[in-house]
């Protein structure tokens, strides 16, 4: 056979034997660069570094240095975790392991369940197979073999991915004498290269996700490259544990779910409504600047406001079961229909009913259309922090970032097209705003955009073109990082989401701006333009915190619960010596109170040095300690819970700084 060719990188191209592998290439390179390779790209696509080369192909090596090689390190280290459950506990059966963000994750079926001292055997076995630098041997099978393999090896959910996602040659992968998967890959040559890694935790998971199936028990792991970057890593689980928003929100009395309540429905108490106060009196003075109005609507709407918006029955699974009048049930019981004849009315609309609304926007729409309006009144920018309700499945619940009921501070804007790039502008320049008071300097924009491959975006391409433009130089503006993502679009226009970065690293997405066609063709929303006759609006949906359950829980762990003092709940707290400062005490507390300073008094006959503790770890950023010399002067102690003693002063002074502070909404 004759040689074949292969383009480097650098355009080079080389002639190869048939067979000759992308190993080979980098050792012909330089065997550094052989042995920092990981995996290979070839035409593109990812590829083993052992596999033979059969035809004509570009070839890139890829190392530690490539993002897509740490996918395929994390792989290959959830086969390796399966290898060493197999050898410890062979009657263990087989679901899927795949690479995550931080790791893998595998799932097993296995009659016991899993112990911490499980998990440490586990990882004790992963570094005793690792250390035999054991390969990945990649193997074609035929399907029908395939199946029959695996079922005489009794993996029934190994043989139910392969009846469902098979070729009918497909690749199967072996690491060490038990273990073998039906696997596309690809994998790393040996486990020599596995490095760093570490077992986390073990949890319940359904198999495919589907609380009908089985429960399977699911082992966490992380991996890196670099023992550092494992370390580095660990050390911001141990951080993020601290910082954890369920922990710190009960510790400092912010809100509370009750099972009796729901689960995924948060009870906002005294501390947490602070806080959610304070962020929308920040937010509603900018929207008034930029000439919002606001509206209240409904927590429900009739079902046909939903049909006409697309929001039912397509995301019906992600939306409570809509409410029927009492009269139509007792009118199907009586006819002897079935539930399921109940659900055919409700969608094809023979029967009405109501829907515990998911969305603001079309009862926003309906207010915009309750009027007449010319081109002069546009653009019009309706705000609202409205309540929306989406049945997410327990499983995913989480404290408050990931809830069933949840306040948005939702607005839409009607504007005409021209009038797009501004609007979008502006709403960008709300969300920085925000994340700069806040101390959120760390963020990056995505703007997602059609797929011109895609069938699923509604509109004239030319109006599209015109709407991610906008999208696009609006981003370009903020002088951020920002990417553009084709194929991450809504349906009915782009969008710019924002993900934040906390002081530990972890990103969150936080805010989103959208332009939107369709939903003004859906309700045929127009305007009178000035050549007096009927237009259609564009559409803009933002809200830049998101959802306010949602953006708290992120605050408590961005701030580790010690909120700056324009935001905490309790912003100074009075603590006399002795009871015998109580009065002067209680005149202070009247002051602070006086002056809009949130404040506190704790005139417990307790030991000072106790309550300033009890105080540090409410987090109240300020502590004015008051003894009788304090009492005389009219002064007061001032302890700040970071700079700890700042001083005796008089206590108009301290009024007169944390005011200011407030104001300015100053950091700490």
């Amino acid at each position: 056979m004759p040689d074949i060719q292969v383009t480097l990188p650098d355009g080079s191209v080389q002639s190869v034997a048939p067979g000759t592998s992308p190993l080979d290439i980098a050792r012909g390179i330089s065997p550094r660069l052989a042995d920092a390779a990981i995996v290979a790209k070839v035409n593109g696509q990812l590829y083993d570094l052992k596999r033979p080369l059969e035809a004509d192909a570009t070839v890139q090596i890829l190392t530690t240095k490539d993002p897509a090689a740490l996918e395929v390190y994390r792989h290959s280290t959830a086969h390796l975790c399966a290898a060493a459950v197999l050898e410890l506990f062979p009657e263990t059966k087989l679901g899927i392991g795949p690479p995550i963000d931080t790791g893998f994750y595998y799932d097993f079926d296995r009659p016991t369940p899993f112990t911490q001292q499980d998990l440490e055997k586990i990882e004790a076995k992963m570094w005793e197979l690792q250390a035999k630098s054991l390969p990945y041997d990649r193997q074609l099978i035929a399907k029908t073999e395939g199946l029959k393999k695996y079922e005489a090896m009794n993996e029934p959910m190994k043989v139910e991915l392969i009846t469902e996602r098979a070729d009918d040659i497909f690749s199967e992968y072996t690491l060490g004498p038990h273990f073998i998967d039906f696997c596309r890959g690809p994998h790393i040559p040996d486990t020599s290269k596995i490095k760093a890694f570490k077992l986390l935790s073990i949890a319940g998971a359904y198999w495919k996700g589907d609380e009908k199936n089985k429960q399977l028990q699911r082992i966490y792991g992380t991996v890196w490259f670099t023992k550092k970057e494992l370390d580095d890593y660990l050390t911001r689980i141990e951080e993020a544990k601290k910082r954890d928003h369920r922990v710190l929100g009960r510790q400092l009395g912010l809100f509370h779910i009750d099972e009796k309540v729901g689960q995924g429905l948060v009870l906002w108490k005294p501390k947490g409504a602070v806080i959610r106060q304070e962020l929308q009196n920040f937010i509603g003075e900018h929207l008034r600047r930029q000439g919002y109005h606001q509206v209240f609507t409904p927590h429900i709407g009739k079902l046909e406001l939903y049909k006409t918006s697309g929001h039912f029955p397509y995301y019906a699974d992600s939306q409570f079961p809509p409410l029927v009048d009492r009269e139509e049930i007792a009118r199907l019981v009586t006819e002897g229909k079935t539930c399921g004849d109940l659900a055919n009315r409700l969608e094809t609309g023979d029967i009405e009913g109501f829907l515990l609304k998911p969305m603001n926007c079309p009862h926003h729409i309906r207010i915009y259309a309750s009027d007449q309006h010319s081109y002069r009144d546009l653009p019009i920018r309706l705000s609202e922090f409205g309540t929306v309700y989406r049945f997410e499945q327990s499983g995913e619940l989480g404290g408050m970032t990931r809830v069933r009921g949840f306040t948005q501070d939702d607005a839409h804007l009607f504007c005409t097209e021209e009038q797009v790039p501004q609007e979008v502008a502006g709403c960008l320049e709300l969300v920085k705003i925000i994340f700069n008071v806040l101390g959120m300097n760390e963020y990056r924009v995505r703007v997602g955009l059609r797929d011109p491959d895609s069938e699923k975006y509604v509109g004239d391409p030319e109006h599209w073109d015109r709407a991610e433009k906008a999208c696009l130089d609006a981003a370009a503006s903020l002088g951020v990082p920002f990417t553009a993502e084709p194929g991450e679009a809504a349906f009915y226009g782009p969008k710019i989401d924002f993900v934040v970065k906390d002081v530990i690293g972890r990103e969150w997405q936080l805010g989103t701006v959208q332009v939107d066609y369709q939903l003004p063709r859906r309700f045929d929303l127009s305007y009178i333009g000035a050549d007096n006759k009927p237009h259609r609006p564009v559409m803009i949906h933002r809200a830049p915190f998101g959802s306010m359950e949602r953006f708290v829980g992120v605050l408590i762990e961005h701030f580790a619960g010690a909120f700056p003092t324009w935001l905490a709940p309790v912003q100074a707290a009075v603590l006399p010596i002795t009871d015998k400062q109580n009065d002067y005490a209680r005149e202070v507390l009247g002051k602070l109170k006086a002056a809009g300073v949130r404040a506190t008094l704790d005139d417990r006959s307790e030991k000072v040095n106790l309550k300033i503790r009890e105080a540090q770890l409410q987090k109240v950023p300020y502590m004015l300690v008051i003894g009788g010399r304090e009492a005389e002067a009219g002064q007061v102690a001032v302890r700040h819970r970071k700079r700890a003693d700042l001083g005796t002063v008089p206590l108009d002074d301290f009024i007169a700084t944390i005011t200011k502070e407030i104001a300015d909404k100053s950091a700490d």
